[in-house]
Formats: C-alpha cells, structure tokens, sequence
C-alpha cells in the first residue's frame, strides 16, 4: 500500500512541473547515473576525432555575467583507432569544441 501511494505522489508531483523542469530533472537523473555518449568531430565530411564513454557535454558560462559561453566542453576516452572502445592505452581527456564546430553527440551503440 505504501508504494502504491508513494508512486501516485511522485507521478502527481512529476504531472505538475513544467516540460522545462521535467527535462532538467531528467538531465539531473541522467547526469548522476552517467551515460556511455560518444562526440565525433568532423572537418567537412570526413571523422577526424572521436571521444567515448563521456558522460555530457557542458556549455561554459561567464564568470562574471554568467552568459553562455560559445562553447562546450567535457571528458572522454579519445578514440584514436576509432572503433568505438576504449582501448588500453587510450586515456580520459578534458575537450573543449567551438559552438560552431561540427560535431555530433550521441549514446554509444555497442
């Protein structure tokens, strides 16, 4: 019985935050369990760096105005065989990528 009435606060509660709100406790919940993202960065058409196993993407904020920053950065395994998995001898990095640059983040398939 307790459950049942626990689930039905939780599901009222969640039923009366807005879409904004929903999404960032998503982010929240999504960020505490991790995620097994990988970023690829390309020149043109052509893959020139792949990271895996990274957890998010973040945009940089100002210190003093606390605007956005044009852009993000994160920590990964660089990919240097690019084959999706972390291989001995491929490390954790920290990268930054330019809100222009041309890239896709997505989960790992594998």
């Amino acid at each position: 019985m307790k459950t049942i009435v626990a689930a039905a606060a939780a599901a009222l509660l969640l039923a009366s935050c807005t879409q904004e709100q929903q999404n960032k406790l998503g982010r929240d919940i999504q960020n505490w369990t991790g995620t097994n993202g990988v970023l690829e960065i390309y020149a043109g058409d052509k893959l020139v760096r792949r990271f895996v196993r990274v957890d998010k993407l973040s945009t940089a904020l100002g210190t003093a105005d606390g605007e956005p920053r044009a852009y993000r950065y994160g920590y990964g395994v660089l990919d240097e065989n690019l084959n999706f998995v972390a291989d001995a001898g491929e490390k954790k990095v920290y990268f930054e990528i330019g809100g222009f640059g041309n890239y896709v983040f997505f989960e790992n398939p594998r």
